[in-house]
């Protein structure tokens, strides 16, 4: 190898090992590339409460310490956020990424964990929009935080999501990816990728059993490790798309509450 190629994770962990800082760990991995991380929060699920979550921020002063040893080695080749947890780590994240004149910004503004409605922190939320989203070089929310993001609350339709991501863009991010997934209507799973000036609709075939805890993590993650590799963002995302797809049909039933993607899928299928 006559170049390592880096890349950074800046999220929650999931001790379930489907999302969260284990799946972009694997999905970097899978796209042969060094990962770093920051940890910013610890997620829990209690089988014997039918899976809530729990949620338990690090404090924003390690947070602020674990990026000041990864940029130590200077900027990444890529990298992406995932939960942050709260307002304070949000500032963290946004004074290292100008500090450090870091590119290839991935946002992925986590703003739920699978199965629930409800945004954790909604002040956590406005941070990300406000200080994010300006840095960013694609941001990837679903259709739930795409519909907090640009004000036009619950999203249901293909114009919709595009809708939200012209919305989106004028918050100052370059380039806009909306997940829809399996949450529209029909038999197609449909992401909007949005660069400003035209629009590429991404589909295909709705996968059952659907084993997709992880699948948005996981497809920030690939754009990110795409950016690292050098690709175009839309060929970044196109890609990414590509891999998710693999990672849901190779997933399994963890229990009876979850199905996590399986982050080799894609290369498993080659």
């Amino acid at each position: 190898m006559s170049k390592i190629i880096k890349t950074l994770t800046i999220a929650g962990s999931d001790s379930s090992g489907g999302a969260g800082i284990q799946a972009d760990l694997k999905t970097f991995e899978e796209y042969g590339t060094y990962g770093f991380s920051a940890l910013t929060t610890i997620v829990t699920m209690d089988p014997d409460q039918g899976w809530h979550h729990n949620v338990y921020p690090v404090d924003a002063a390690i947070v602020a310490d674990q990026l000041k040893t990864v940029f130590a080695g200077g900027p990444v080749d890529a990298m992406k956020t995932g939960m942050l947890g709260s307002v304070e780590i949000v500032q963290v994240v946004e004074t290292a990424l100008k500090n450090n004149r870091q590119t290839n910004v991935v946002i992925d503004p986590v703003m739920v964990c699978k199965g629930e409605d409800e945004v954790l922190n909604p002040e956590s939320a406005n941070a990300i929009r406000d200080l994010l989203l300006p840095l960013a070089t694609v941001a990837t929310p679903n259709l739930f935080e795409a519909g907090v993001l640009s004000g036009l609350g619950k999203l249901t339709t293909l114009d919709e999501m595009k809708e939200a991501a012209r919305l989106i863009h004028k918050l100052g991010t370059q380039n806009v990816v909306v997940k829809g997934g399996k949450a529209l209507g029909g038999d197609m799973a449909i992401d909007i990728f949005y660069d400003g000036s035209e629009f590429l609709v991404l589909e295909t075939a709705k996968i059952e059993p659907a084993h997709n805890h992880g699948a948005g993590c996981t497809f920030a993650a690939a754009i990110t490790g795409g950016l690292a590799n050098g690709l175009s963002v839309k060929d970044a995302v196109v890609k990414a798309k590509d891999f998710v797809s693999a990672a849901i049909r190779n997933g399994y039933a963890f229990n009876e509450y979850v199905g996590p993607v399986f982050h080799g899928g894609y290369r498993l299928e080659q």
